[in-house]
């Protein structure tokens, strides 16, 4: 049973999920961050204790919730020292399950997809967690953790989680860089991209009903010429921009027709 918790890293995932485990019961028993402030700012949150020397790591936690930027994992675990018999989880998407092989003899991976905002407080238990361990015990113990925390638990290895990560990019990451650039063509009018914000709930809203291919609409799917061409005509001082909507109506365009072709 896992019940006293530290978490390393004190960013947007380790905030939300410090959150979700304090309110639903579970013991934040500390927050390490190199940044003290961030640590301090969210150990009071979740009334847990904080730190950012290694060494002053509580050690005694029935699990380490490793929860960085992808890139500093490595750097975590070369300075962890704590028992080889410690469970110790990172959270990262595209990072294999691996990396924690030789720093304990008990780890896994416990990814909850999707986006967070430090401000932008989630409702966790319709967040998919999806899980991976090295032993059935650990996995069990995940298991149990995430289900304590969200209705949605799915046993995923890394393989699979990478091609989840890289998914959501698309419909995240990218579908938002997508909205930055919409507020900039409006901007350029002294538009208001409020203007926007119905057309955007309605497509997140059609996509729960609908498969994506038949949600699409606009002048990509109907191979509307003179329309794309006008607006290639508007972007013409924009060349990056003007290049982003010719790949992405390609693209569009392709989908459509290989759709087509897999119903015939």
């Amino acid at each position: 049973m896992i019940e006293k918790i530290v978490l390393i890293g004190a960013g947007n995932l380790a905030t939300q999920l410090a959150l979700a485990l304090f309110e639903n019961g579970i013991q934040v028993s500390q927050i390490f961050s190199r940044n003290p402030e961030s640590a301090k700012e969210l150990a009071e949150k979740v009334n847990a204790g904080f730190t950012n020397q290694p060494s002053e790591l509580f050690t005694e936690a029935d699990l380490y919730v490793i929860a960085v930027k992808d890139s500093a994992i490595q750097e975590v675990l070369e300075n962890l020292r704590l028992n080889h018999n410690q469970l110790i989880v990172h959270t990262a998407g595209s990072v294999p399950m691996k990396i924690l092989e030789g720093f304990s003899m008990n780890y896994g991976v416990f990814y909850p997809l999707q986006t967070f905002s430090k401000a932008k407080k989630v409702d966790f238990s319709v967040i998919p967690i999806c899980i991976e361990a090295n032993h059935p015990l650990n996995l069990m113990k995940l298991q149990h953790l995430a289900a304590r925390i969200s209705s949605t638990v799915h046993q995923i290895n890394s393989e699979e989680r990478k091609s989840m990560h890289l998914a959501a990019v698309f419909v995240n990451n990218f579908v938002n860089h997508c909205y930055t650039l919409g507020a900039e063509i409006l901007q350029d009018k002294k538009l208001d991209f409020d203007l926007l914000r119905p057309l955007i709930q309605e497509t997140a809203e059609k996509i729960q009903t609908l498969h994506p291919l038949e949600a699409q609409t606009g002048p990509a799917k109907r191979n509307d010429q003179q329309v794309i061409d006008a607006h290639l005509k508007m972007l013409q001082n924009k060349p990056e921009l003007q290049k982003i909507y010719s790949f992405v109506t390609e693209s569009i365009y392709q989908s459509q027709i290989k759709h087509a072709h897999d119903l015939l």
